[in-house]
């Protein structure tokens, strides 16, 4: 109890001043004073993760700017090259971290829990935060291939018969290709990666271990080669061929890079550093191929299945489009959200390989989109435990959106799949809905009376405020947990439809208050805010919630204060933490002028699949000069969602009690001789399968199957160019 009455301030302050330090209480109190008052500064769990992100910083501060003849990652070649636009000085910077190049593509396999990463140049990072292989050429007169230091390269994302990142560069003769994937033998995870070699001349093909990945420095202390298998710290990395010649330097000796002309050969090697490197050797005249496997050791074992990526894409809707990027892009981001979701959602394969409602909100909308129920199923299973005994659905403290997220995905699961609510989720949905109740302000008559209080929430909005986007989830599910009670409970559903209906009064009240301080009917972010790029939350209301109508002028100005003060190069531009456009939110404006019937929403969407990796991967975050990530995760599964998402409701979309038709098919997709297919897609009615050809005369057939389970719903055709037409939602076809 003692501790609770130490005068801990005054002891901190005392200390820092004598010590000549700035007062950490103060500095800490003037921070604060920034936001507005929460009862959570900033969760706990970006603290630490920002903590570990800015240790390994300051340790690549220490390591990388005093060696830089090392042979380093790409991201690092370029961002520390004076010369190259992703270059950033250092200074009195503390930390030196990724921020022109954060890109990388993830290899697995479904329900395994380790993610090899392969960045743009084909370096291999086969453990979670780990360190690396590297390969080059070198030939005997001193010419060096050398992939992190090629401008160019060809890199492609294979889908079948699992994902593998293929990695090509080439220099004056000399070529050299990668492919990384992951495999069962025996039932058991391995990655494997092919090294193929080219040469016109007498060189060695060079297999190196080293002690960094896309983050930065990641240590190696010991390194032993023992026969065809490397001993790498506690991992091993087996050799398909035994190597021809073996090198390792410590630290203090230098990159194992720097001596391969005149290395003395050497099996094993220890460095208390951290910074160990080896090199196997393999000679190479003409062409040569060299595998290698690495065990992988999955944090949560489970039974793997042999075929398990077929048995995923056997019954999930499928996508075929004339435009072949469009249609890559779709099937390599539903690979993405297959692979990260086993048995929870991860946002990303390494920045990101933790939880948050707020992004398997998103994801598993994505698999429900899908038709993968199962695997949505296997998510929302989980969210009853990491509920806590006042209801608040905890993935990080503050986020007060997390309940709104967590009722309305488990409600469009139901509505989707047509399966009833489980039982065992029923107790959580009540919990999470009276926590929102309990949660609110009272109603004073201020900004924001009646509203969630002031939280962190999608750290893009800013600093602590009264945001609307939690508001809005708030109200979606309040409403969420009322139609899921419906059948059960109906008095305790009329409760949850009263509060949401109170709340969404108090939002409106706000709104109209905002209104008249704006001078336009554009929400902004908080109630007191002004017209900012966090005003992007506020379209939640619109996407995915559909609380208001397509036309709601809220909205359609919301959107084009976005589009004209906070658009780069197409997409949207987050100022705030993100700082670079962002894709899932410039989605998430192409969603609200798609409702709208406004054809910049296929700008848009074009634009997105523009800024994609040669891999079909977005990065949370992309830089407008490098077009790099800077940002977050380097392969961000939301944005994956997003464009699922995105082209399902361009195919079919449900607009209150009805479904829209091809209301985002673009006039490029329709020339003479065109075919689309879409389906099965799950609606909250049954499914449907739709197919558009396009004759020699410019008129479009559209046909439609389905399989409605209990009613058929209002079916409109709204054909962008043409007037909407209401058809049978039972079988049939038109043309327009």
């Amino acid at each position: 109890m003692w501790l609770k009455w130490f005068p801990w301030r005054f002891v901190v302050r005392r200390l820092a001043r004598a010590q000549g330090f700035i007062d950490p209480v103060a500095l800490l109190a003037r921070l604060r004073g920034f936001a507005q008052p929460s009862e959570v500064g900033e969760p706990i769990e970006l603290l630490r993760a920002g903590m570990v992100f800015h240790a390994r910083g300051l340790i690549n501060s220490r390591v990388i700017q005093h060696n830089l003849d090392w042979v380093w990652p790409y991201w690092i070649v370029r961002q520390f090259d004076p010369h190259d636009e992703s270059f950033i000085p250092r200074a009195f910077s503390i930390t030196h971290v990724n921020l022109t190049h954060r890109n990388w593509t993830a290899v697995g396999w479904p329900d395994l829990d380790q993610y090899p990463i392969v960045d743009p140049r084909g370096l291999l990072t086969p453990l979670y935060d780990g360190w690396s292989l590297d390969c080059w050429i070198v030939t005997d007169d001193g010419e060096r291939l050398l992939p992190s230091h090629c401008r160019e390269a060809e890199q492609h994302l294979a889908l079948e018969p699992q994902p593998a990142v293929t990695t090509t560069t080439t220099r004056g003769g000399l070529a050299l290709t990668t492919c990384a994937w992951v495999e069962l033998e025996d039932g058991r995870p391995v990655c494997r990666l092919e090294v193929q070699g080219h040469s016109e001349r007498p060189a060695w093909l060079v297999i190196s271990a080293r002690p960094c990945n896309p983050e930065g420095i990641s240590f190696i202390h010991d390194i032993r080669l023992d026969k065809r298998r490397w001993r790498i710290d506690e991992t091993e990395v087996h050799f398909e061929t035994h190597p021809e010649s073996h090198l390792v330097n410590d630290y203090h000796a230098g990159d194992v890079a720097l001596h391969l002309p005149d290395a003395r050969e050497r099996t094993q090697v220890c460095c208390e550093v951290g910074m160990a490197t080896a090199a196997a050797r393999y000679r190479l005249e003409g062409e040569r191929r060299i595998g290698l496997r690495i065990p992988l050791r999955p944090e949560t074992p489970r039974a793997l299945k042999a075929g398990a990526w077929h048995e995923e894409r056997a019954h999930r809707c499928r996508l075929e489009v004339p435009d072949a990027r469009i249609g890559f892009l779709y099937d390599a981001a539903l690979t993405t959200v297959i692979l990260h979701c086993p048995g929870d959602a991860f946002p990303g394969p390494y920045t990101y390989r933790r939880f948050w409602f707020r992004d398997a909100a998103f994801i598993v909308h994505g698999l429900l989109s899908a038709g993968l129920f199962e695997r949505a199923e296997a998510i929302l299973d989980r969210f009853p435990e990491r509920q806590d005994l006042r209801g608040y659905f905890h993935s990080q403290e503050g986020e007060w959106d997390a309940n709104g997220e967590a009722l309305w995905i488990m409600e469009r699961f139901c509505r989707l799949s047509g399966r009833p609510l489980k039982p065992r989720w029923r107790e959580a949905v009540v919990k999470g809905a009276r926590w929102i109740a309990a949660k609110r302000l009272p109603d004073d008559g201020s900004p924001h009376g009646g509203l969630l209080p002031a939280g962190f929430s999608a750290e893009h909005l800013g600093p602590n405020d009264y945001y609307y986007w939690d508001d809005f989830w708030s109200i979606a599910g309040l409403e969420a947990a009322a139609r899921l009670l419906d059948a059960g409970d109906p008095a305790l559903a009329q409760t949850f439809r009263r509060e949401a209906a109170d709340l969404r009064a108090a939002v409106e009240r706000s709104l109209a208050r905002a209104a008249r301080h704006l001078g336009r009917p554009a929400m902004p972010a908080a109630p007191t805010r002004r017209l900012d790029a966090g005003a992007i939350g506020s379209l939640a209301a619109g996407y995915p919630l559909q609380l208001f109508p397509a036309d709601d002028p809220r909205l359609l100005d919301t959107a084009a204060f976005l589009l004209e003060r906070c658009f780069v190069q197409g997409g949207f531009f987050q100022d705030m933490i993100h700082s670079g456009i962002n894709a899932y939110l410039t989605l998430h404006v192409a969603q609200v002028l798609l409702r709208a019937g406004d054809p910049r929403a296929f700008e848009l969407m074009r634009a997105v699949a523009d800024l994609a990796s040669p891999t079909g991967q977005w990065p949370e975050a992309i830089h407008p000069r490098t077009l790099g990530g800077c940002m977050g995760d380097g392969q961000h599964v939301w944005a994956a969602a997003e464009w699922l998402l995105m082209l399902r409701n361009a195919f079919v979309r449900e607009e209150s009690e009805g479904l829209i038709l091809a209301g985002g098919i673009p006039a490029a997709w329709r020339r003479p001789g065109d075919r689309l297919r879409f389906g099965p897609a799950p609606t909250a009615f049954g499914s449907i399968s739709l197919t558009l050809e396009t004759d020699a005369q410019g008129g479009t057939e559209i046909a439609w199957e389905a399989d409605w389970r209990h009613r058929s719903p209002p079916l409109t055709i709204h054909l962008p160019g043409c007037d909407p037409v209401a058809v049978d939602a039972r079988s049939g076809r038109i043309r327009l």
